[in-house]
């Protein structure tokens, strides 16, 4: 974000500006955990954020000493692994390193869709706010240029900056919506083995 040289439409650019690099942090790793998940089990790269043949690969390949199901509890999404044979007692046979991975990369899928969609929400109000300020924040800064070369630059500097707010509102939308299909995907997987 470009500098307005005014303090309050400083930290509003800057608080919109953190809140999207922090989302797009969120999603970059859920595609991140998508990806490692659908290598680890050869399944489709074309697939998006998919991970439901994945999860087939899964049960298929540990079939005969797991049995394996997608959990979900609220936001939450996790690999359920219960060794059969002690489906009763507790949990104590230690995961095998890839089913391990597996389920790890699973809780990080779920816990960065969370968290793109949290950040969703706080950034599209500081978005609206900025989209609905533009013409005050325009008057702003013609009161506060002390010269004509100076409101060139800072009116320069504003255009710039709601180019950003309309960029940031569009890829914010998008990693909002992949981030839902991700929940939507496994509550229709958990749906499908209760």
């Amino acid at each position: 974000m470009r500098r307005m040289c005014l303090p309050e439409l400083d930290k509003r650019f800057s608080d919109m500006a953190e809140t999207f690099n922090k989302q797009q942090e969120y999603y970059e790793a859920m595609v991140q955990h998508a990806s490692a998940l659908r290598q680890s089990y050869g399944c489709d790269h074309d697939n998006g954020l998919a991970f439901s043949e994945c999860l087939a690969k899964i049960r298929e390949e540990h079939e005969a000493t797991y049995r394996i199901s997608l959990r979900v509890k609220g936001y939450d999404f996790s690999l359920s692994v219960i060794p059969l044979g002690l489906e009763l007692e507790s949990q104590e046979k230690t995961l095998p390193p890839h089913l391990q991975f597996a389920q790890d990369e699973l809780r990080g899928i779920s816990d960065s869709a969370k968290a793109t969609i949290s950040k969703s929400t706080t950034l599209q109000e500081l978005i609206g706010w900025l989209l609905r300020s533009r013409d005050q924040m325009t008057k702003q800064v013609k009161e506060a240029a002390e010269s004509y070369q100076e409101l060139g630059r800072l009116n320069e500097n504003l255009e710039e900056n709601m180019k950003e707010v309309k960029r940031a509102k569009d890829l914010s939308l998008k990693y909002r919506q992949q981030a839902g299909g991700v929940f939507i995907e496994a509550a229709q997987i958990a749906g499908a083995y209760l």
